[in-house]
């Protein structure tokens, strides 16, 4: 098991002048770094992946559906989801990640009026089998993220992505179980993680106000222990959000100050995890 802690903390964008967050990092205890992808290029990447080799750290990357649909009826706009992915995937391979992760199944807050349809399940697998095959060249593996249903419409629950990695049906693709998603979605976390456990191949520890974790209220000792029982080995990344940055603080509907200094957060969540796995 790895600690990981992902960037969007601070940004969506790891410039040159915030490099030194991955040090700060790598001082707290933290095994490797979530970079955001939300923009730039390979070069800029590969910068970076440096730093964070040079710091002795490992990463994953993440990124959200921009420009194109996967679900979508058009072809023109299941072709541009997939040029994004591959975008993200080389970006990925430049920075050094060891998987990529996300809600690359559909655009956020856009929604159909209904769940999903079974052509859109068998869309979105053709363009998520041809980026897993892509991301394999590249030793790369994806985890796509199911989000809570006032975000997303398509993929939800726990099952629902169990479902779908079943359909992609590639070695290197999985899902990435979120504890704030599941908070909502799910009645029973322990129980959902048992039975979807092949199919987890990544999960952000959350809390449900997407603050530091451990200050709220998700049980996140019966989740430590359902994830260890069930042998998941691979990362526990914090996700958390702040309100400084205005475009990130929109998109993730945080309208107040959950935590008084980011210290908090990524202190307290290496704790959270280092002591809760060691006790489950």
């Amino acid at each position: 098991m790895k600690l990981g802690f992902n960037l969007l903390l601070w940004t969506t964008h790891v410039r040159e002048d915030q490099f030194h967050l991955v040090e700060t990092l790598k001082k707290t205890g933290f095994d490797g770094v979530e970079i955001p992808l939300f923009e730039g290029d390979t070069a800029h990447y590969k910068k970076l992946g440096q730093r964070i080799k040079d710091e002795g750290l490992s990463s994953s990357s993440v990124t959200v559906m921009i420009g194109g649909n996967a679900l979508s009826p058009e072809k023109a706009q299941r072709d541009k989801a997939l040029d994004h992915m591959k975008w993200a995937i080389d970006c990925s391979t430049a920075l050094g990640s060891e998987l990529l992760c996300g809600p690359f199944h559909q655009p956020l807050g856009e929604f159909s009026g209904s769940g999903p349809s079974e052509d859109e399940k068998k869309r979105c697998a053709e363009v998520h089998k041809a980026a897993a095959q892509y991301a394999a060249q590249a030793g790369l593996k994806l985890s796509v993220e199911p989000l809570n249903r006032f975000e997303c419409y398509f993929l939800n629950t726990a099952d629902a992505a169990a479902d779908l990695v079943k359909r992609v049906d590639e070695p290197n693709y999985g899902y990435l179980y979120d504890t704030f998603h599941f908070h909502i979605e799910e009645k029973n976390q322990p129980a959902s993680i048992r039975k979807t456990i092949k199919a987890i191949n990544h999960v952000h520890i959350s809390e449900n106000d997407r603050g530091t974790p451990g200050s709220g209220q998700i049980d996140f000792a019966s989740i430590f222990k359902a994830l260890k029982s069930s042998g998941y080995d691979g990362w526990l990344t914090v996700e958390a959000f702040g309100s400084a940055l205005p475009d990130l603080a929109a998109a993730t509907k945080i309208w107040r100050p959950l935590f008084d200094k980011p210290e908090d957060v990524y202190q307290g969540a290496f704790k959270l995890m280092r002591e809760g796995w060691a006790q489950a």
